[in-house]
């Protein structure tokens, strides 16, 4: 075999992630609240951005005219109005200051060596009811509002009524053990043999202290399993029963609404089965959430619909979920003045490479959002105008096709981001839904038009006619959507609607 040395020159295209294009795409599949954050952190990292508004000098970003229709960036007032206070004269010698004050300044602003040698010769002011003043912080005051505003936790709650409870020092130390295992729901995680061997104690009196703990407020906290919560709510109403204790020791058959076989385990007559399940309907299985539980983000909408008086929709911005980042420009002249060294040029150069790309990956993340919403709300102008059930299939490469723009980026814009209507907030992946085939050939159904209108049937349906699913096959077809049963079966479950068995025992209990 002969070996041989040549050249050769190839020519081939790839595609190169640089740091600015995977910034941009980060940028665009970010929520709000995320892209807060990480704006944020980008203001903390580089000396060169700042908020627009914040700095008191004029600052200038690229392509101020694009940004400025959705990050309001009109920053010539700004300029003009620091101009004015900056260039005013001001007095800032220390001879001046006194001479203003009538006083030397040691007396007004104390050194930190001053304060710490006459809080050692004299005590502490005392707490007053008024003043407020005394040690309790940094600045030798209490934030009131603080006190007034502090969230009590279910642990806190449980320990204070503890301590009035439990006056033995060994059974309050036991019974700090388990309120610490108890979840933010109010269970208590855990088993009571382990706490007994790690703690020295014995098994009766950590389940003596655990008793006592169970009849705290709020009711049934405490409890390890589902029927132990509502035993404890039922005890507290003088309502736990035999009857009403079979009922919670079989609550798989409530969930299957077997309504029958209760009625055979209870010993009751229909009427009292149904207060029975009222009553359990009524108490509260996670009891714990009251206190101290985590609060819910509400959901902020990206872009706001609204009707235009011509009839078509308006779509815009909100200008609140859009971080207002400028360059200043006035700081990256004065620092670049003193820069002398080459590592501190490359920084510097670094920083304004960084922020240009942040402000431009901003600005076009916000233009992309707006083309992609008012295309959205362009292909179901039927939802907007009446309702659901006109919702339109809609899938993502028709609207990427419309707005040339490829499948993939439109699937980072439309991932948790949230669209403002008179019919509410959606998704904006909620518009987009499969299609389901017309009986008689015409244009096919939105899947979620379906779902609305199978919930429209069950409900309207009456107690001595329940619908099958079947049935609902049947009514669909007639009304020009072809689908199967097991379609409807998987529609019915994913909207946690029972069947039609289970429908038909739960009204015939509720009109008996």
């Amino acid at each position: 075999m002969a070996l041989s040395q040549r050249l050769e020159f190839r020519q081939s295209q790839a595609l190169v992630m640089t740091p600015q294009l995977m910034q941009a795409i980060k940028l665009l599949q970010l929520s709000s609240l995320d892209l807060a954050a990480y704006v944020e952190g980008e203001l903390e990292r580089n000396p060169l951005l700042e908020r627009a508004g914040d700095d008191d000098g004029p600052s200038a970003a690229p392509e101020q005219d694009a940004s400025s229709d959705f990050e309001g960036g009109d920053t010539g007032h700004e300029a003009s109005v620091s101009d004015d206070w900056a260039g005013a004269e001001m007095e800032t010698s220390r001879s001046s200051m006194e001479q203003g004050l009538g006083t030397e300044l040691e007396n007004v602003f104390p050194d930190d060596n001053s304060e710490k040698s006459a809080a050692t010769d004299t005590p502490p002011p005392a707490y007053t009811e008024w003043s407020g003043s005394g040690t309790g912080g940094e600045d030798g005051g209490y934030n009131l509002e603080a006190f007034v505003t502090a969230e009590i936790t279910l642990g806190d709650h449980l320990s204070e009524q503890m301590a009035l409870a439990i006056s033995d020092p060994v059974q309050r130390m036991i019974g700090q053990y388990l309120i610490d295992m108890v979840d933010e729901t109010g269970y208590l995680i855990g088993d009571l043999q382990t706490v007994a061997d790690k703690l020295g104690a014995p098994l009766s009196e950590v389940e003596k202290v655990l008793s006592v703990l169970q009849a705290l407020d709020p009711a049934g906290v405490c409890a390890r399993s589902l029927t132990e919560c509502l035993a404890l709510q039922l005890k507290e109403r003088n309502r736990f029963d035999p009857a009403m204790r079979a009922l919670v020791e079989n609550l798989p058959l409530l969930a299957k609404r077997d309504l029958a076989a209760l009625r055979r385990i209870c010993a009751v007559d229909e009427e009292d089965l149904v207060d029975m399940v009222a009553e359990i309907r009524n108490l509260n299985p996670k009891p714990g959430l009251a206190f101290g539980s985590t609060l819910v983000q509400p959901i902020v909408p990206d872009v706001f619909v609204r009707a235009a008086p011509n009839g078509s929709w308006q779509v815009e911005l909100n200008s609140d979920t859009l971080p207002k980042v400028l360059i200043s420009q006035r700081y990256h002249a004065q620092v670049s003045k003193t820069t002398k060294n080459d590592k501190d040029k490359t920084y510097l150069a670094d920083c304004l490479q960084t922020a240009t790309w942040l402000v431009r990956a901003l600005d076009q993340r916000a233009k992309t959002i707006l083309k992609v919403s008012s295309e959205i709300v362009r292909q179901q102008d039927g939802f907007f105008v009446k309702g659901v059930q006109h919702l339109r299939p809609l899938n993502l490469k028709t609207v990427a096709d419309a707005i040339g723009m490829h499948e993939s980026t439109l699937s980072r814009v439309t991932a948790n981001k949230y669209m403002a209507t008179s019919r509410g907030i959606f998704e904006l992946k909620y518009f987009f839904t499969s299609s389901i085939a017309a009986a008689d050939g015409g244009d096919a159904h939105s899947a979620e038009a379906v779902r609305h209108r199978i919930r429209q049937l069950i409900d309207a349906e009456p107690a001595a006619d329940v619908l099958s699913d079947d049935t609902i096959v049947d009514k669909l077809r007639e009304a020009g959507i072809d689908i199967a049963r097991r379609t409807v079966a998987k529609y019915r479950e994913a909207m946690r609607i029972p069947s039609s068995v289970q429908r038909r025992r739960e009204k015939q209990a509720a009109n008996a």
